[in-house]
């Protein structure tokens, strides 16, 4: 099956890179991504101006766009018969009020209201910690068979973060609900400025939440349903399987 890859960190990244090489186990990966990196534009799309799009090489793609500039040119000119479309890796976590402003997921978000099967895929990344890419290949890589065999209705798609635990091992893959509670947000005046101040570690986790297991050392993967005009597939968003994947 065909596999369309996109992020918001930019062709480049090297979690594009890991992304593509554990997707190469399920089926043939198309990468579409942005030229330059788009973290926190959100579902920011482009309709006032040409969007400019480069063939790098056989499947690959390189966008002047957003994320879900990427997710509609891919799905409707370059890939219309994508089976999925994967968002990722992201460096950073995308979890609660996250999902809001970041690229990674509306490239998602953007397939699912486009009709196609979606996954975005975030890393955690703990402050002072290094981060071991080959650590969250393997990781991906078991997250991606739990996702691409998982049930999906029309109108939803996943949101995957992984932890960073201080080891490499496995961790658990849990099912769970988004965490609705704001970011702990703070500013330093400086200068006429505010300088952002808030510690992501330290935001408030609702219990059992993405938030929570994710920053507690295990893989949080949440059902995102779109709720368009009132019409949603679920009409519950927060119905989900909660409890460790089987």
């Amino acid at each position: 099956m065909k596999l369309l890859l996109t992020n918001d960190d930019g062709i480049e990244a090297p979690g594009l890179e890991v992304l593509e090489r554990a997707a190469r186990d399920w089926g043939d990966p198309i990468i579409v991504a942005p030229a330059e990196g788009q973290s926190g534009v959100g579902h920011q799309v482009t309709t006032d101006r040409p969007i400019a799009v480069e063939r790098i090489d056989a499947g690959r793609y390189s966008v002047q766009g957003t994320p879900a500039d990427c997710a509609r040119v891919a799905l409707t000119e370059i890939c219309p018969d994508a089976s999925w479309v994967l968002a990722g890796v992201n460096r950073g976590a995308n979890l609660g009020a996250d999902i809001y402003t970041s690229g990674t997921v509306a490239a998602a978000r953007e397939a699912a209201l486009l009709g196609c099967r979606a996954a975005a895929i975030s890393q955690y990344v703990f402050k002072g910690r290094q981060l071991d890419w080959e650590v969250v290949y393997r990781r991906a890589a078991s997250l991606l068979k739990r996702l691409l065999t998982g049930d999906l209705a029309p109108g939803e798609f996943w949101n995957a973060n992984l932890p960073h635990p201080a080891t490499d091992a496995d961790v658990e893959e849990v099912v769970c609900a988004l965490d609705i509670r704001p970011h702990g947000v703070a500013y330093r005046s400086e200068g006429g400025a505010f300088i952002y101040q808030a510690v992501y570690h330290e935001r408030p986790r609702q219990p059992g939440r993405d938030v929570d297991v994710c920053l507690g050392g295990r893989a949080s993967v949440t059902r995102m349903v779109l709720d368009i005009a009132g019409s949603a597939v679920n009409p519950d968003p927060c119905r989900l399987d909660e409890g460790p994947l089987p």
